[in-house]
């Protein structure tokens, strides 16, 4: 496995529609897995194969459970990780909800965005086996920052609430 480089803006890759994924085989693997090192070595709870360069539809989504407060706030999903090619929101909650959102590929900065309360997604997984995941909360607005970056959207394209972070302000994705 490899710590990979986590590309930042202008990269034009950033702005690209990413590719679906067709082959699970042994690059998708090696993908996979430098992915998941990169994302435990960066201060994120999520990746996108994009933000590495690569023009995939994958993303990887781990929140956090070094704490007990990680551990009581994501309760289930605290320290799971989410493999997930050609993720699709299938259903979303009418109910929108505001938070603050930092990203790999912007680094230095915040940024206030509404998302779904709650989604529903389909997708792969690792190996290739279709999937369905209800997400609520934190670890669905991870879900659509991920997803948003397959589409060449970066959060500050959700915004108009922009900073540059302060000690006490922490998550990235």
């Amino acid at each position: 496995m490899a710590i990979l480089e986590i590309i930042t803006m202008p990269e034009a890759i950033l702005r690209k529609r990413a590719i679906k994924v067709m082959d699970f085989g042994a690059d998708f693997q090696k993908l996979v897995d430098d992915m998941l090192e990169t994302l435990l070595a960066a201060p994120g709870v999520g990746l996108a194969a994009p933000q590495v360069a690569v023009s995939q539809r994958l993303i990887l989504v781990r929140l956090p459970d070094n704490t007990d407060e990680d551990r009581e706030e994501y309760g289930e999903h605290a320290g799971k990780l989410y493999v997930v090619a050609n993720p699709k929101i299938v259903k979303a909650s009418k109910k929108m909800v505001s938070g603050v959102e930092g990203c790999l590929s912007l680094p230095n900065l915040l940024g206030e965005v509404d998302r779904h309360e709650s989604i529903v997604l389909t997708g792969q997984d690792r190996y290739g086996k279709d999937f369905r995941l209800k997400a609520d909360g934190w670890l669905a607005r991870v879900f659509q920052h991920e997803i948003d970056h397959l589409d060449g959207i970066l959060y500050i394209d959700r915004t108009d609430k922009v900073w540059e972070p302060k000690k006490e302000d922490e998550k990235s994705s």
